[in-house]
């Protein structure tokens, strides 16, 4: 489930044959030049809005913390998104207004108004433990939190970060739920995550940073030594073309 950052990073990637899709807020806050964690309520809607009407696969939104931090302002999120055409959501534990990591008591609640919600729309709700992100936290302590969110009325449960065979393996069989995997540069391939039990794979906002890096390879190139052989990897026009439906 590979995360575009944009409408034609989504009809590029729809074009590819993938059955699903999800937003990363990381590439959505650099598309609209900001960072991370920094993007509006109405910005992130907005997105979700783009994105369900320009492509006609389901769409998982990185909706963070749901922009908001009691149960009904978290329900009145998950419907605005279910609104907007989604076919999921996330909900995470960090909080960036305090850098911490709820605790697991009050994460727990906000999982279990998300749910409600999710459930009602019929919307597939991801809960997200961000201990390995922020490396706030040991495994044991987010296996308890996913076991807890599951309980909670999770869906999916997804714990950024980890990388380690025998860590991804103890998470999925704790917590007998669909597991969602971020790939990075390190972690098993995807074949080895499968027969591990992983459910879901997602890319997060690697896509886009490896596309503005090609960007940042490309003018360099050009700015040093005057070349164009970047050129050799880009897609052709017509490519290009067809993958976004011929506009």
């Amino acid at each position: 489930m590979p995360n575009p950052w944009d409408i034609g990073s989504a009809k590029i990637l729809a074009s590819m044959g993938f059955e699903a899709l999800a937003t990363t807020s990381l590439g959505h806050a650099a598309a609209l030049g900001k960072l991370d964690l920094t993007v509006t309520r109405a910005e992130l809607l907005d997105h979700v809005a783009a994105l369900t009407a320009a492509v006609d696969l389901p769409l998982n939104v990185d909706s963070q913390r749901l922009f908001a931090d009691d149960a009904a302002g978290i329900a009145e999120m998950v419907s605005e998104i279910a609104a907007r055409g989604a076919a999921g959501c996330s909900i995470e534990d960090y909080d960036p207004a305090t850098g911490l990591i709820d605790t697991v008591e009050v994460a727990v609640e906000r999982v279990a108004a998300a749910a409600e919600a999710a459930h009602r729309h019929g919307v597939v709700l991801t809960a997200r433990a961000e201990n390995h992100v922020y490396d706030l936290g040991d495994l044991d302590d987010t296996i308890r939190r996913l076991v807890a969110y599951r309980a909670a009325g999770a869906d999916v449960i997804y714990a950024p970060r980890l990388t380690e065979a025998n860590d991804i393996r103890r998470v999925v069989e704790a917590t007998d739920a669909p597991v969602n995997v971020l790939a990075v540069r390190h972690s098993p391939s995807i074949g080895e995550l499968t027969e591990m039990g992983v459910r879901r794979v997602s890319t997060g906002g690697t896509l886009a940073r490896a596309a503005y890096g090609a960007l940042v390879a490309a003018t360099n190139e050009m700015r040093v030594t005057g070349t164009s052989t970047y050129i050799d990897a880009a897609m052709t026009g017509a490519d290009l073309d067809e993958a976004l439906g011929g506009e």
